[in-house]
């Protein structure tokens, strides 16, 4: 079988699978390298304040890397539009939001969470003295969040009881608001309101997996490559097969030849 492979024609054959099997393997070293790269978490600069408007535009999505980013806003609370958002965890604790209405210098509408109590009582209480407050202009700190979907009231619970900041519900109670540019998304006051706790607001943390898709696509090219060098020593080993075949056939007909040519004489 040596012999065969040394053959010019295999040899060559050789090559060519070997061009095959470099290529494939180019391959999925490439796919590897995408695994790995969509796996790497890109650090952003969340803690550093920037200008909402820079950050996230109103009447669409926020793009992921809005989410987390420290900002700054001018602008007037409306009251008498806070709302309780109940189930909220501060510390570990589960108790009450209380959401006010703000509206910036542009006059973009946005829900702003200013402050955690552990009770409803506490957080009614806090509600009924930002109520009474008046449209001052202020400048807001803290912390933009991705809205929240609506929440589905539990079995039992009170339908009217919000558990979600939820721009798509809050529009629809807040006093005089038709049809003004809305975010799509709430701020984390830095500070509290009076009677309210600050809400833990940390950094956020990103992480990515490794795409497992490109893992399994870079295992199917070294297969590929393995493949390459099995077929061309496939093909090789059936040559010697036929050619030992055909020999043992010629050599069988020689020989039936022979006896014949013997029982003749």
């Amino acid at each position: 079988m040596i012999q065969m492979m040394l053959r010019p024609r295999w040899v060559l054959a050789l090559v060519f699978a070997l061009a095959v099997a470099a290529g494939f393997a180019l391959l999925g070293q490439w796919q590897l390298e995408r695994a790995i790269a969509s796996g790497v978490v890109v650090e952003r600069t969340t803690e550093k304040v920037l200008p909402l408007s820079t950050v996230v535009k109103p009447d669409g999505p926020p793009f992921d890397s809005a989410t987390g980013q420290k900002i700054t806003v001018d602008g007037f609370w409306v009251p008498g539009d806070e709302q309780l958002i109940a189930g909220r965890l501060n510390g570990g604790v589960s108790g009450y939001w209380v959401v006010s209405h703000f509206v910036t210098g542009e006059g973009a509408h946005i829900a702003v969470a200013r402050g955690w109590a552990p009770d409803k009582k506490a957080a009614e209480a806090a509600r009924e003295n930002l109520q009474a407050g008046i449209a001052s202009e202020v400048t807001l700190n803290g912390r933009f969040v991705a809205a929240e979907a609506p929440g589905v009231p539990k079995d039992g619970a009170d339908p009217h009881e919000m558990t979600t900041v939820a721009p798509a519900a809050l529009i629809n109670i807040w006093k005089g608001f038709t049809d003004q540019p809305v975010y799509f998304g709430y701020i984390v006051d830095a500070a509290s309101a009076p009677g309210l706790t600050v809400i833990d607001s940390p950094v956020p943390v990103d992480s990515a997996d490794l795409n497992w898709l490109n893992v399994f696509y870079a295992l199917e090219w070294a297969v590929f490559a393995g493949f390459a060098v099995f077929l061309w020593f496939r093909l090789v080993k059936d040559a010697v097969e036929r050619e030992e075949e055909e020999a043992a056939i010629a050599a069988e007909a020689e020989a039936t030849a022979e006896a014949e040519a013997e029982m003749t004489r």
